[in-house]
């Protein structure tokens, strides 16, 4: 079986309007749909840059408590955690794992570990 979704830790964490901090969320692969249909928001028309707003507001399907994921929520989230979230996008569309190649200080081997168990960075 394929897994297809991933879940995750902000290092920072969303803080919403009442000031809770949501930090755990999961992330699904996404489709070609979801990267397409984006290009056609007015947004992301105006400001390519947009793209990963709407792009992560598809993709993620739960952060905390956080009801819906909207565009609004992802605007609200720190650099830090964006970026976090765009190396793990990358990461699981690209490989379907959450893993990144680690190196032991100790005896210098390397191991695939997987990032939902470090907490973020």
């Amino acid at each position: 079986m394929v897994q297809t979704e991933f879940p995750f830790t902000l290092p920072h964490g969303y803080v919403d309007a009442d000031g809770a901090v949501h930090r755990d969320g999961v992330m699904r692969m996404a489709t070609a749909y979801d990267e397409v249909v984006p290009l056609k928001d007015p947004r992301v028309q105006a400001n390519p840059g947009y793209l990963v707003i709407i792009l992560f507001a598809r993709v993620i399907t739960r952060l905390g408590d956080v009801e819906f994921i909207t565009p609004k929520v992802i605007e609200g989230l720190f650099a830090g955690d964006l970026a976090y979230l765009q190396d793990m996008y990358r990461r699981i569309n690209t490989s379907g794992a959450n893993r990144v190649l680690v190196t032991c200080p100790h005896c210098g081997g390397e191991l695939a570990v997987e990032m939902s168990s470090l907490g973020g960075y």
